[in-house]
Order: structure tokens, then C-alpha cells, then sequence
């Protein structure tokens, strides 16, 4: 279980992020026009998991529009977006403000992804939602970068996950 914050009052996760060097936990999300991604589609491909509470709060609204900006730049690397909102959501936000660069995904059917990673909150107002996250993995599907943001309104480091991906 990791402790992360919420405007200074601690909040707990069921568990904790994949180990930098494991392979990426096996999952099964919901794309925004309702198809299933998983590991086996993202394969030979560096992958970004930008990882959030929700697409409808500022912090995570600002996650997906960073790395979407950063995103066109990295060759061969997917930045896959994750939250629990329903894909209508998602599709909407990313339609609304012209996000093109990223997938989004949803864990809102199994919670699966969620729980096997460790990311949702056991307590507090999130309690049922994801921590956020960022999780990088090479092409091979080992994860060489993770960092769970300590603050949950803080952004994550766009700059040392890219150049995770990057290098990866």
C-alpha cells in the first residue's frame, strides 16, 4: 500500500506501482470508441501510462493536454491516458479541446488494471478512484520509469517521464 496526500491529509492505495525492470502487468481497458486495448496491441511500442483520478479535474485535464503536446515528437511511443471515467467522457474532453496525440482508455468495466497496479484509493474523498501516475515502459513491455505524484493535485514530471521513454 503506498500513502500519497490530498491536500496535506493522507490517503492510501491498494498497493503499489509495477517495480521498475517487471514486465508490464497484463490489463484490458475500453478506448474511447469502445474497443478493448491491452499489453498484446501496444506491442513494440515505448508506452507512456499517464495514469489520473479523473479526466474532469485541472490537474489531470493538464496531464493529458502535456503529454499530448509532447506526444507528436516521440517515435514509436504511445501515451495511453487512464482513468475510470466512461469513455463517452474522455472522448468528449479529448473532441472538446482537440487532443489527437494520445489514447484514452477507461478501467471502468473490470477495475482490474486498477487494482493489479495498485492505484486505487482505499480511503478518503477519491476513495474508488486512481492515483496519479505515471508508468513508462520500453518496447519490450518492461517498465523503466514509475512515479506516483506525493500530492494528488501536483502534476507529474513530464520531463523525466519523456526522457524515460525516450531512453527506453
Amino acid at each position: 500500500m503506498a500513502e500519497v496526500k490530498l491536500r496535506n491529509r493522507p490517503i492510501h492505495t491498494a498497493g503499489n506501482l509495477p517495480a521498475v525492470g517487471s514486465k508490464v502487468p497484463d490489463f484490458r481497458l475500453t478506448k474511447a470508441d469502445l474497443s478493448d486495448i491491452t499489453p498484446a496491441d501496444l506491442a513494440g511500442k515505448k508506452v507512456i501510462y499517464n495514469i489520473f483520478p479523473s479526466i474532469d479535474t485541472g490537474t489531470c485535464a493538464m496531464s493529458v493536454r502535456k503529454f499530448n503536446e509532447q506526444a507528436a515528437s516521440l517515435d514509436n511511443t504511445v501515451v495511453l491516458c487512464v482513468s475510470s471515467d466512461l469513455p463517452f467522457a474522455q472522448k468528449r474532453f479529448c473532441g472538446a479541446e482537440g487532443i489527437n496525440n494520445v489514447v484514452t482508455a477507461s478501467d471502468f468495466k473490470e477495475k482490474k488494471f486498477g487494482n493489479d497496479w495498485g492505484l486505487y484509493f482505499t480511503d478518503g474523498p477519491m476513495q474508488g478512484l486512481m492515483s496519479r501516475c505515471v508508468v513508462v515502459a520500453d518496447a519490450n513491455g518492461k517498465v523503466v520509469y514509475t512515479e506516483q505524484v506525493d500530492e494528488i493535485i501536483h502534476e507529474p514530471n513530464y520531463d523525466k517521464a519523456l526522457a524515460a521513454a525516450k531512453a527506453g
